[in-house]
């Protein structure tokens, strides 16, 4: 089979062996899998997959299931989504039967492809870690990315009034769209989100040149969950507003959980998330595929920061 592969900052298409499928897992047959920023790092040589993960490129695909091993609750033939730890750019994948959900009524494989990642990162991030509450709110910072996306239709769908930070006045207005109340562009009055909180969670992939401003921004009791590093790593804070607020500041990755907690995760959205996309409360963000034939197209793309939604590589276009 073959399968995309990041070599010194671009990708190739290559020869990969294929995986066996054993007891507990399907092999899927990829139809497209989701970009992520991760993909990009990971391209670049700075996010190498968990031990014993692919070493391929891809986090979320949709296909349709060829292969059954021992014990796995699936049938050839399923349309499906899943959540991988690496190798979804491939034209087969192998996973644990448990991180596998049905392509949800109405979706095709393309949008479905762009869902398993953002979503199961926002879930734990806002619901999970974050522990929201009905009516409590909340601020995304990229509110436009792919998990920006999710995260906004998400708040909307369960009682969370979102606000968010943007790069520019177009992409506010794309996330007003999917039910943010308002929020900042960041280059022109970022300091304007003092006048819209305090907020009770902030989910953050920036990082360290937001540090002070979330912690002012935060209510009391407030939840600061940190999920990238975009504008940096480290940083100096004042502490007394984290001891005298209260504050719980949480870091976290999704990619290097162990499988265990991936099939908990994927559980509970398969029973509290997933039923909203049939019902048409929740929609894939999807602007635009690529055929793997212009992969690099793709990861241009996406690496200009301006992407508001998902982008899509199309890995076998005979599977819609």
């Amino acid at each position: 089979m073959k399968a995309l592969q990041g070599v010194e900052g671009h990708v190739e298409w290559v020869e990969a062996e294929r995986p066996t499928c054993d007891a507990g897992q399907v092999r899927i047959r990829v139809a497209a899998a989701g970009l992520n920023r991760a993909d990009l790092l990971q391209r670049a040589g700075l996010y190498p997959p968990p031990p014993g993960a692919s070493p391929y490129l891809g986090l979320e695909c949709a296909g349709v299931i060829e292969e059954v091993g021992p014990g796995a609750d699936w049938r050839v033939g399923d349309r499906v989504c899943a959540l991988l730890a690496g190798g979804g750019m491939a034209e087969e994948v192998v996973v644990d039967a448990r991180h596998v959900l049905p392509v949800p009524e109405g979706l095709s494989l393309h949008e479905a492809a762009a869902i398993p990642e953002v979503y199961a990162t926002a879930w734990l991030n806002l619901f999970q870690l974050g522990g929201l509450k009905v009516g409590e709110k909340v601020l995304v910072h990229a509110g436009a990315s792919g998990v920006g996306s999710a995260a906004i239709q998400l708040c909307k769908a369960f009682g969370n009034p979102v606000w968010v930070s943007v790069g520019s006045p177009e992409r506010l207005s794309y996330c007003q769209g999917l039910g943010a109340e308002g929020g900042v562009v960041r280059n022109q009055n970022l300091d304007d989100l003092d006048g819209l909180g305090p907020f009770d969670v902030i989910l953050d992939p920036v990082g360290a040149s937001y540090a002070q401003l979330n912690l002012t921004l935060l209510a009391r009791d407030g939840r600061w969950v940190i999920i990238g590093l975009m504008g940096g790593r480290k940083v100096e804070l004042d502490l007394a507003l984290v001891l005298g607020k209260r504050l719980q500041v949480t870091g976290s990755t999704l990619r290097n959980r162990d499988d265990g907690f991936k099939a908990e995760l994927l559980q509970e959205l398969g029973q509290q998330v997933w039923p909203l996309f049939s019902e048409g409360r929740l929609k894939p963000q999807l602007v635009d595929t690529y055929p793997v034939a212009f992969a690099e197209a793709a990861y241009a793309e996406l690496e200009t920061n301006q992407v508001s939604g998902k982008l899509v590589l199309v890995i076998d276009d005979t599977l819609v």
